[in-house]
C-alpha cells in the first residue's frame, strides 16, 4: 500500500466529492429543514410513526438523505442493543452502520426511473410478505417515484394502505404534481423547502473550514446565490472552486468560474440602461461578454437588481443586510426612478431573456433586448403622453427629467427625445365642437355623410350614457362587430379629443328611431284631438291627416328628437333599409 504523504489525502482511498463526505447522517446536521426534522422528532418521540412517506422538493435539498435518517431512526438499536426507534441515532450499532454504507439488507433502495414496470413493483410486493432478516422495520426508498407508470402505481395502492406492521415505504420526488392522488392521499407528506442563502453560506464556510481552504465571505455568496436553494448543487460548485483556485478561493475565481459577471459592473449597466445610454450599454455588454460573463447570467442580474430597487423604493430597510456601497447606490436609484420605469424594465427584461435563452445567438439577443429598455426605460406612461398631447405638447408631469443628447447621438432618454421633438396634433382637421349628446352625435356622423353609421346608430343601438368624450351602449345583433372602435376613431379624428365608445349591457334608451315614431305617434294623436282638424275632417268627407310636424320644424335628420315628422323617412339612396345592406356591412 502506498504510504500518504504528509498533508495530502491517502492516494489509496478514491477521492470523495463533498456532497457526498458531508451528506447529514441524522437530524442534527440535515440542512434547512427545521420545519419536517421538529414533526418527525415528534412523531418518533410520541410512537406516532406513519407507514409510508412522500418527500418532495427540488433537486438537492435532501429528499433521500432524509429517507435514509428516518430508517436509520427507526432501526437503531443503540451501542448496547437494546434501545428502540430514537430521534438520535446512535450511529455504531451494527444497523447504523449498515444503513449509512447503503448495505443494509433489509433496507432497500429502488430507482424509479430506471426500474418503472409493474414487474418491479410485483418483485416489491412479494419482497413485503417476509419479516426483515435483522432490523426492527423492512424499510423501502423509492427514489424519483413519480416515474413508475400507471399499472405500477395501481399495483401498489392495495399494499400501500394496508402493509405488514413490520414495513415502512419512503418515497422521494421532485415532480409531485405527476404522483396519483390515490398514493399521495396512502402517504404523510412534507415538502422539503429550499435551503435559504444565509444557511448556505454559513454551511459551506464551516466545510471550507473542515477542508482547510481559505475562502471570502464573497465567494461563499456568490457559490450560495449560483446554489439557488440546493444544498448538493452548492457543494459540487464549492468542490469546483477548490479545485480551481488550488486551495484559495476567492471572488474573482468564482465569477470567472460561473461566468458571473461583477456586481458593480451590472450595477453600472443599469444605470446607463434606465439612462438611456444605448452606445455606452452595448460596449458595456460586449465587454462583459469578452471577460467571460454569460448574456443569460447578465440578464438574470439585471432582472434581480430591478428587483432588489423596486424593494428599496417600496421598503427602504430592506437594504440593512447589503454593503454599505451597495446601499447606498441602490437607495440613490431607488429615488430618482419611479415606480412605472422599474416595472417596465422587470417586464421587458423578463421578455429579453426568454428571447435570449430560445435565440441562435445569447449576446445578440441580449443586446437587442437592452437597446429596446434603452428607448423606453424613461418613457412616460400612456396616460401621461396622452395628457400631453391633449394639453398641446411638452413633457408630461412627473416624466423623468430629459437628458441632454449625447454628441454621438446615441442616449438621451426617451423622454428626452420626446420633449425636444414636436408633437404631432391627433386631428388632421380643424376641430368641431364636441357633441353633447348622443343625438348630437347622430348629427355629426350625418353632416358627416357616414350613410351606414348613421342607419346603424338610428336602428340598431341603445343609448345607455354618453357625455363628452364617452358613449356607452348596447347594441343589437345587426349592428357591426367594430361599431365602438369606429365610434372612438371617427369622434377623435373630428373633434380634437380622445372618445371613448364602450359596450354594455344594460336595457338603455329606445333607439333613435323607435323614439322618433313614439314622438310622431304622439304628435299625431294630438293632432286627432284638436277640434280644428276634427271639424276639417267632418266638412271634408274622405280627407285624412297624412303628415305633422311642429311649425317652424327644419328637415334634418337628427339636429333633435323634436325634428323628426311623422312619416319622413330617410332617402332611400342614403340609408338604405336592413335588407339592402350587405351582412359583410354589419
Amino acid at each position: 500500500m502506498a504510504k500518504a504523504t504528509k498533508g495530502s489525502e491517502d492516494p489509496a482511498i478514491p477521492y470523495r466529492v463533498l456532497a457526498r463526505k458531508y451528506r447529514p447522517v441524522d437530524f442534527t446536521t440535515l440542512v434547512g429543514q427545521e420545519a419536517m426534522v421538529r414533526t418527525l422528532r415528534n412523531a418518533i418521540a410520541t410512537g406516532r410513526i406513519a407507514h409510508a412517506f412522500m418527500l418532495t422538493g427540488v433537486r438537492g435539498v435532501g429528499k433521500t438523505t432524509t429517507a435514509r435518517i428516518i430508517a436509520r431512526a427507526l432501526n437503531c438499536v443503540g451501542a448496547d442493543g437494546t434501545g428502540g426507534p430514537t430521534v438520535d441515532p446512535c450511529g455504531v450499532c451494527d444497523n447504523c452502520k449498515a444503513i449509512t454504507e447503503d448495505r443494509h439488507v433489509d433496507v432497500i433502495e429502488m430507482d424509479a426511473a430506471s426500474r418503472t414496470g409493474i414487474d418491479d413493483v410485483r418483485e416489491l410486493i412479494e419482497g413485503v410478505r417476509y419479516r426483515p432478516v435483522s432490523a426492527r422495520y423492512k424499510v423501502y426508498i423509492i427514489d424519483e417515484v413519480h416515474m413508475l407508470s400507471e399499472k405500477a402505481f395501481n399495483a401498489l395502492l392495495k399494499t400501500l394502505e394496508e402493509p405488514p406492521p413490520h414495513v415502512k415505504f419512503l418515497f422521494a420526488t421532485t415532480e409531485i404534481r405527476k404522483v396519483p392522488v390515490t398514493v399521495l392521499s396512502r402517504c404523510q407528506r412534507f415538502d422539503l423547502k429550499r435551503v435559504p442563502q444565509e444557511t448556505l453560506v454559513e454551511h459551506f464556510g464551516k466545510i471550507a473550514q473542515a477542508e482547510k481552504v481559505e475562502i471570502s465571505p464573497e465567494a461563499l455568496a456568490l457559490l450560495a446565490r449560483a446554489a439557488d436553494g440546493s444544498v448538493r448543487d452548492g457543494l459540487s460548485m464549492l468542490d469546483q472552486a477548490i479545485a480551481h483556485g488550488g486551495g484559495v478561493v476567492d471572488a474573482a475565481q468564482v465569477r470567472d468560474m460561473l461566468g458571473l459577471a461583477d456586481r458593480s459592473r451590472v450595477l453600472e449597466l443599469f444605470e446607463k440602461v434606465m439612462r438611456g445610454d444605448a452606445p455606452s450599454v452595448v460596449a458595456s455588454l460586449g465587454e462583459m461578454h469578452d471577460s467571460g460573463a454569460d448574456p443569460v447570467v447578465v440578464l438574470q442580474d439585471l432582472l434581480e437588481l430591478t428587483h432588489w430597487v423596486t424593494r428599496l423604493k417600496v421598503a427602504p430597510e430592506a437594504a440593512a443586510a447589503t454593503a454599505d456601497s451597495e446601499r447606498a447606490q441602490g437607495l440613490a436609484m431607488a429615488s430618482k426612478l419611479s415606480m412605472a420605469s422599474l416595472t417596465r424594465a422587470w417586464t421587458l427584461l423578463l421578455k429579453g431573456l426568454q428571447e435570449t435563452l430560445a435565440a441562435p445567438s445569447p449576446l445578440r439577443a441580449a443586446e437587442m433586448a437592452l437597446i429596446r429598455l434603452c428607448y423606453v426605460a424613461d418613457l412616460p406612461s400612456p396616460g401621461d403622453a396622452i395628457k400631453a398631447l391633449q394639453n398641446g405638447g411638452g413633457a408630461p408631469a412627473g416624466a423623468a427629467a430629459p437628458m441632454a443628447p449625447r454628441p454621438n447621438g446615441g442616449g438621451g432618454g426617451a423622454a428626452a427625445r420626446l420633449a425636444t421633438q414636436p408633437v404631432t396634433a391627433v386631428a388632421t382637421q380643424p376641430a368641431m365642437p364636441a357633441p353633447r349628446n348622443f343625438t348630437e352625435v347622430v348629427a355629426l356622423f350625418e353632416t358627416k355623410r357616414e350613410a351606414r353609421l348613421v342607419h346603424s346608430l338610428m336602428h340598431h343601438v341603445h343609448e345607455v350614457r354618453c357625455e363628452p368624450g364617452l358613449i356607452e351602449f348596447r347594441p343589437e345583433p345587426r349592428a357591426p362587430a367594430d361599431l365602438a372602435p369606429r365610434l372612438s376613431e371617427l369622434l377623435g379624428q373630428w373633434t380634437g379629443r380622445r372618445w371613448i365608445a364602450s359596450v354594455s349591457s344594460a336595457e338603455g334608451k329606445p333607439t333613435l328611431t323607435q323614439q322618433k315614431t313614439d314622438k310622431a305617434d304622439g304628435l299625431r294623436s294630438s293632432a286627432e284631438s284638436n277640434e280644428l282638424v276634427m271639424a276639417i275632417l267632418k266638412t271634408f268627407p274622405g280627407a285624412k291627416l297624412d303628415a305633422v310636424r311642429r311649425k317652424g320644424e327644419e328637415t334634418s335628420l337628427v339636429s333633435g328628437l323634436g325634428d323628426f315628422t311623422a312619416d319622413e323617412p330617410p332617402p332611400a339612396e342614403e340609408y338604405p333599409a336592413d335588407d339592402d345592406i350587405p351582412e359583410s356591412e354589419y
